[in-house]
């Protein structure tokens, strides 16, 4: 079973903690009015499901949503019952990765049901905030879905700080020349951008969530999910403006990276013409000495007095000629 957390309320307060959905079923039915459940999974199996089923109205189209699993951020109503999925997420700045998560929120008029399939602090911080306001707990359900909602979103808000970090620590390393600048860059923007993707949908979520049957009359709750909704907008619009940044960083990186591919490139131009240049002088007192070490005996000044210092002369005056001239240009 992959029970994490069964509970019972009434008027703001835990009354029960039943070990199985059949038990938790059974007290909630005991004296209906007033009460609520709320059940929470891990990685549930179909028969997890089957069980839930049997004693909560589950939709069909939501159960087989939540065993598929990696859903799109969105919110969909069957009647009076309401099926949300979100996309928590944390930062792990040691290695500069988002970690996006997955979470499935059932509600009903006497239940709410959660289901995660990664590890996440998001439901046992609500739990834990929803138990320490009886007011807001007395409000249902509905108040379960606020406050996974609600501490998801401030949950985004130490992302984005850790993304900034980082980035600005892209930005120095870009400008002192640092290698292996470009894979952080390009790592991080891929990431960002698939959070953006999990965080965007939110404030249309929050609008269809506070339209539906059971929240359209709960004017308060209504607020809450409003205040909600400002938050994600404004974590879309931070996002937004890291992803601006992260493309500028790219553009930066890339403006670079060619300025140091030129230099590259002139440096070996400078070392070819250098090596060309040498090559050009050697060659000359070479043809000079094998034109005189062919030993033919009628060849002028073999047989001068001066003729060897004037070959090297000669061979000296051609290389410093030919040095001069490829020094000045």
């Amino acid at each position: 079973m992959s029970l994490q957390h069964c509970a019972v309320y009434q008027q703001g307060h835990r009354i029960g903690s039943p070990g199985t959905i059949g038990e938790c079923a059974a007290m909630l039915h005991q004296e209906p009015d007033g009460r609520f459940t709320w059940i929470g999974l891990e990685s549930p199996t179909r028969e997890d499901f089957d069980q839930l089923q049997q004693h909560f109205e589950l939709h069909d189209l939501a159960v087989e949503d939540s065993l598929q699993a990696h859903q799109r951020p969105k919110v969909e109503r069957y009647g009076q019952d309401m099926f949300t999925v979100l996309r928590p997420a944390v930062y792990d700045d040691a290695q500069e990765q988002i970690r996006i998560g997955e979470l499935h929120i059932f509600l009903g008029p006497d239940y709410a049901v959660t289901v995660r399939y990664e590890p996440s602090e998001v439901l046992r911080r609500a739990a834990r905030r929803l138990e320490g306001d009886p007011e807001l707990l007395a409000c249902g359900p509905s108040a379960v879905h606020y406050a996974v909602v609600d501490q998801m979103v401030d949950d985004y808000f130490p992302v984005l700080q850790g993304v900034s970090a980082d980035l600005d620590q892209i930005e120095d390393d870009l400008l002192a020349g640092e290698d292996r600048v470009s894979p952080r860059i390009y790592s991080l923007a891929r990431q960002v951008t698939a959070f953006h993707r999990a965080s965007e949908p939110l404030e249309g979520m929050l609008g269809q969530a506070a339209r539906a049957d059971r929240l359209r009359d709960d004017e308060s709750m209504r607020h809450l999910l409003r205040d909600v909704s400002d938050h994600a907008v404004s974590v879309t619009r931070r996002l937004e403006s890291l992803r601006s940044a992260l493309n500028d960083a790219m553009q930066l990186d890339a403006t670079l990276t060619a300025g140091r591919q030129n230099d590259a490139a002139m440096q070996l131009n400078e070392q070819t013409k250098r090596i060309s240049s040498w090559a050009a002088i050697l060659v000359v007192p070479t043809l000079i000495a094998g034109i005189y070490g062919m030993n033919f005996d009628d060849m002028p000044e073999l047989h001068w007095a001066l003729g060897y210092p004037y070959s090297l002369g000669l061979m000296a005056l051609c290389s410093l000629v030919l040095y001069i001239v490829f020094k000045r240009k």
